[in-house]
């Protein structure tokens, strides 16, 4: 996809990356935002999107990474309506430095009970003292005017593993009414920092949690979630990771810790390729997690596949209620070796029926002669579960989506469901961090009763998003909203 710059976003660009100066953005009081926004950073009641560009140069400083934030509004987001965040801009602790990869982890929720969601972003190669490579979590604040200034969360155990801060999640464990931050590194230790935080001090305590997951690089929690699998009113903690249950097994998996007022208990793993997305599919009031194989193999799933796992009183049930790829009747495409289907996941209510949907990359997908170049798929929510009935996929050559499919796009390499103008409907954005040869591009789709819709869609690439693209920025790596 080629994405045009404007002469004025140009003349931006040459000036070098956005600072973290706040643009005209009209905001309500906090108390006027409906609860459980979890990403509305300036209390307008419109989520917000975090989008990761982790390899962005800063001043200079190549890998050191940013985070571009778009505020939703009645009319969605805009590429100009944005607060570009790097450790470089005022207010944010830290300096940018090559390889710190920040926004390598991004959370949000509302941490010091202000009104306004915070963002947390870690920065796993960030070197702490002599620990190269130790990591590090940033809370930047939410305000009236957006994010403002920042405050580092120091690594507890640096001696115990490095890059801290490489997967994070705010969910309220103890169900005490104040969310929590969980930040997992490359080792079995996930920190988890309490509710009760302040600006100045940050968490009011901290407990680790021992995790099954293998400790060790590219180990450790990879990934986290949160969300009430089992309907008591605590969050739980969802770790992605490589299952070490013994010395002589290990397998990538999904692991489940439920909340409770005196912390988290492991419940169980479930097969997976560390991939996972939490909400209420069949609304029974429990949160069921989807969790993706995408590497397939030989066999079934060549191209990948993912698995819907309900949620019930008891938990997580560890029996697939479901497994769906791409031979599956009714789902576009067809199941093809190195898809990578289920690759990227997030669930949100779509069509306004209080039933949570599915986003599911293939950002390998091969379509026509263009390799690699990236696909996302639809999957309504039932009471029985997703079904592939009425799903649809979505590239750059779906029309009215911007932009042409290209060799080694990677359409897909984030996606997200949330609900970004206010409708009722959750808007699909999709990251594609390879577009462009690795300058990387987002787009934004609208829900609707009828599902996702082309109509109006958006798509701008990282010029215009405010990053240089000095080297490969790749936006669209990791996104929250």
């Amino acid at each position: 996809m080629r994405l045009r710059t404007t002469t004025a976003l140009a003349a931006l660009i040459a000036a070098g990356l956005t600072p973290l100066t706040l643009p005209s953005v009209a905001a309500s009081a906090a108390s006027s935002a409906p609860s459980g926004l979890q990403e509305d950073f300036n209390g307008d009641g419109y989520p917000d999107l975090a989008t990761a560009a982790y390899n962005t140069t800063v001043s200079g400083a190549k890998n050191a990474g940013a985070v571009v934030v778009d505020y939703g509004s009645s009319a969605g987001i805009s590429a100009s309506r944005r607060t570009v965040v790097t450790q470089n801009a005022t207010g944010v602790p830290g300096t940018a430095e090559s390889s710190d990869f920040f926004g390598s982890g991004l959370a949000s929720g509302d941490l010091n009970n202000d009104g306004y969601a915070d963002l947390v972003v870690g920065a796993p190669g960030e070197d702490v003292g002599d620990d190269t490579n130790g990591g590090t979590a940033v809370v930047i604040w939410g305000s009236a005017g957006g994010l403002s200034t920042g405050l580092t969360i120091g690594d507890p155990n640096t001696s115990g593993h490095d890059s801290f801060g490489q997967s994070l999640a705010v969910g309220d464990f103890s169900g005490d009414g104040k969310n929590d931050l969980a930040i997992g590194s490359s080792g079995k230790d996930v920190w988890i920092h309490k509710g009760g935080f302040t600006k100045s001090a940050g968490a009011s305590t901290r407990y680790k949690l021992t995790t099954a997951a293998q400790s060790g690089t590219n180990y450790g929690a990879e990934s986290l979630d949160s969300g009430d699998v089992n309907g008591d009113g605590h969050d739980d903690l969802i770790v992605n990771g490589t299952y070490f249950p013994d010395s002589s097994h290990k397998y990538y998996a999904t692991m489940v810790y439920v909340g409770s007022s005196s912390g988290l208990t492991f419940q169980n793993a479930l097969e997976s390729d560390k991939k996972s997305a939490v909400g209420d599919i069949n609304g029974d009031g429990y949160d069921d997690l989807v969790t993706g194989a995408y590497w397939g193999g030989t066999g079934n799933n060549l191209g990948g596949s993912i698995s819907t796992h309900l949620g019930s009183a008891e938990g997580i049930r560890a029996a697939a209620a479901q497994t769906i790829d791409q031979d599956t009747a009714g789902v576009p495409g067809e199941d093809e070796s190195s898809d990578y289907f289920g690759y990227a996941l997030s669930l949100g209510d779509i069509d306004g029926d209080g039933l949570a949907d599915a986003a599911v990359s293939a950002f390998y997908e091969s379509i026509g002669s263009a390799d690699l170049t990236g696909s996302v798929t639809v999957l309504r929510g039932t009471p029985t579960g997703l079904t592939a009935d009425g799903s649809k996929s979505f590239h750059q050559d779906t029309a009215g989506v911007p932009g042409a499919n290209e060799d080694n796009d990677h359409f897909g390499s984030a996606v997200q469901l949330s609900d970004l103008n206010g409708d009722g409907h959750a808007d699909l954005s999709i990251g594609a961090q390879d577009e462009n040869a690795g300058d990387g591009a987002l787009w934004s789709l609208r829900g609707s009763s009828s599902g996702i819709t082309t109509s109006g869609a958006l798509g701008f690439g990282a010029s215009a998003a405010g990053l240089s693209t000095s080297g490969t920025p790749c936006l669209g790596s990791e996104m929250l909203g």
